[in-house]
């Protein structure tokens, strides 16, 4: 008996690791399929057109028509369709004989009041049209919040900005408001803090108190990874925290925001990186300069090609390659370039590929197209 449940355990630890593992779409001699993050296909190159996979699938195109595959490469949703867009939130739209639906895996049919346009389910909910307002959709086919606003913009971290008339302010995924609705700029949630303008003036939104800054003519989202966000005053750079105070006095030409304790600063169109103090760590030599990523390595430029320097500045992998963040979502506002779990993705000449730190192609390979590794555990 315990041998049988020893052999139920692999099984189940093993389709985890299928359903879990990070896959990359690729293009090789004319045709998609999608390698692991060893660089082996999990999926040969088979399809004529195919997209990255999320939530467990991916489209994928054979015989003219479009349908949905697993992680394995079987047909869970026959290619039968004139279009299927990405699969979230347990659905993906499908386009047939012009008209749209949202279907689960099994092809079920969601009953819906979209009357007009369909938009994708992100994290549990879509937008929902109605006589140029919009509104909020449940994965459950019943409408969450009415059409009321002028616009909605794609939720971050849970919460979307939304504008009625002139003004702007903040929703969460219940349709209950966050930030009133009386800003005439908003920028994207971060628990750091939001930015925001009120008539002329900008600041930054934290625990409901809105911190002005006099003189700032622009701030920059906050990400998660700093406590400080890069602002504009008197067309130069600085850095402020969320009470918004100057932390970094503006003294740059252009900046990128801080990561891994570093931030890629620019005067004289040289780029280096500073500290949350502000001290010049590596000095500003560069074409052009990316931020840190978690791997400790960032993408410099030299003259018209990127390599990867330490935060010690150190030329790692010397410049030789072109790069992109890649990912076309507008659900991958964070995307970065540079490395991600220890790969980057690169162009090399007129190919794609991915790298690893020691500046090694991922299985020795390169491919006509190359995108980001997508992570598959179904929800």
């Amino acid at each position: 008996m315990k041998f049988h449940y020893t052999l139920l355990f692999t099984f189940f630890l093993n389709l985890t690791f299928v359903n879990a593992q990070e896959l990359a779409l690729v293009r090789d001699n004319d045709l998609f399929g999608y390698i692991n993050t060893s660089g082996e296909y999990v999926i040969q190159p088979q399809f004529k057109k195919a997209g990255s996979f999320s939530d467990g699938y991916a489209a994928a195109f054979k015989d003219e028509k479009w349908g949905l595959i697993d992680t394995s490469g079987k047909w869970v949703l026959n290619p039968e369709f004139d279009r299927v867009k990405s699969f979230n939130s347990g659905y993906v739209l499908v386009l047939q004989n012009d008209e749209w639906n949202y279907v689960n895996a099994s092809g079920e049919k969601l009953s819906t009041p979209v009357t007009e346009k369909y938009y994708d389910f992100n994290d549990g909910v879509a937008f929902l049209k109605k006589a140029k307002k919009t509104g909020l959709l449940g994965t459950d086919g019943k409408t969450i919040l009415e059409p009321t606003y002028d616009v909605i913009k794609p939720f971050i971290n849970g919460y979307a900005r939304a504008r009625k008339g002139d003004y702007w302010g903040m929703i969460d995924k219940k349709g209950t408001i966050f930030i009133s609705v009386e800003y005439s700029e908003i920028g994207s949630y971060n628990k750091h803090g939001v930015w925001a303008k009120k008539g002329e003036t900008f600041g930054v939104i934290s625990n409901n108190k809105f911190n002005t800054t006099v003189g700032i003519d622009k701030i920059w989202d906050f990400n998660d990874n700093s406590e400080l966000t890069y602002a504009r005053s008197n067309k130069k750079i600085g850095f402020i925290n969320n009470s918004g105070e100057w932390v970094i006095k503006p003294r740059f030409d252009k900046a990128r925001a801080f990561n891994n304790g570093l931030a890629p600063v620019s005067n004289k169109k040289l780029w280096g990186y500073i500290n949350e103090k502000g001290e010049e760590v590596v000095a500003l030599n560069f074409r052009d300069a990316e931020t840190f990523s978690a791997d400790g390595l960032a993408p410099v430029k030299e003259k018209k090609l990127w390599g990867f320097i330490n935060k010690s500045g150190e030329m790692i992998i010397p410049a030789q390659y072109q790069i992109t963040a890649g990912g076309l979502s507008l659900f991958s506002k964070n995307n970065v370039k540079g490395f991600r779990n220890g790969l980057a993705r690169v162009k090399k000449g007129k190919q794609w590929g991915f790298i690893n730190k020691k500046g090694e192609a991922l299985g020795g390979k390169w491919y006509q197209n190359a995108e980001l590794f997508s992570k598959n555990t179904k929800p």
